[in-house]
């Protein structure tokens, strides 16, 4: 018999990490604001030209996903992400010292910016009584590692799986299958949340979970080429009640 407010025939939850347990992008903004204050007060930069370091940093940012892989430093990478920025917004030789400096403030300052908030601590919590709990992330090892460690996600979850440790990150079919393997659940047993439509629906839905439920918490649309969710929600917190009324696909 299911325990009182588990939904009949759940036995886990997957979670993603980024931007639906945590706002990554607005502490992404921070960060940056940091960063063209650095540029403006200390090197002399005009406001425009800041911003186009950070717009061309976080271009090169948004490619580095799809080449992840474990050899490669991360810290490095996106050192050389600002050098090039900064290179090709004043067409002045390399400045390596420049973009260490930058990275660093930047890198910091995010870091400083992650938390789970506390009523999603709670909610976590307390769903981790009826339910195991399974956080499931892309991204590169030492990346979301550090997230994971200064956020103290551990004693939320049962299992962590990160994207960049395995072959294939979200949406593939297989990291999903792993989950289901380390959970001990059939996938039509598993409720796959998160906030994007390609990586955590799409990915849900085509690895068979039993529902899956959208955080659109950015008021994102829907497309011809989007997967459909079972369930949108505003905020995560939105889940505990969502899971109370589910109606599986048994």
């Amino acid at each position: 018999m299911a325990a009182a407010g588990t939904a009949v025939g759940i036995r886990a939850l997957l979670f993603d990490l980024d931007n639906t347990l945590i706002d990554t992008a607005g502490a992404g903004r921070q960060a940056e604001r940091q960063v063209k204050n650095l540029l403006m007060s200390q090197h002399g930069y005009e406001e425009s030209a800041a911003d186009l370091v950070i717009e061309k940093f976080n271009t090169k940012l948004g490619k580095e996903h799809a080449n992840s892989s474990t050899k490669i430093d991360i810290d490095e990478e996106r050192t050389l992400f600002l050098e090039l920025a900064i290179q090709e917004t004043n067409g002045h030789k390399p400045d390596q010292g420049l973009a260490t400096e930058c990275y660093i403030l930047w890198k910091s300052t995010r870091l400083q910016n992650i938390h789970i908030p506390d009523e999603v601590q709670a909610m976590l919590r307390e769903l981790h009584q009826s339910y195991k709990l399974l956080l499931l992330t892309n991204g590169s090892s030492s990346v979301q590692r550090e997230k994971i460690n200064v956020c103290q996600c551990e004693q939320y979850f049962d299992l962590i799986v990160i994207g960049g440790e395995h072959q294939e990150q979200k949406p593939a079919r297989s990291i999903f299958q792993e989950c289901f393997r380390l959970l001990g659940v059939k996938p039509d047993a598993c409720v796959m949340i998160g906030d994007n439509l390609k990586t955590d629906i799409e990915g849900g839905v085509n690895a068979g979970v039993c529902a899956t439920i959208w955080i659109n918490n950015n008021n994102g649309k829907l497309d011809r080429e989007s997967a459909v969710p079972d369930y949108t929600v505003k905020s995560v917190l939105d889940v505990k009640d969502i899971l109370e009324n589910i109606k599986c696909k048994f």
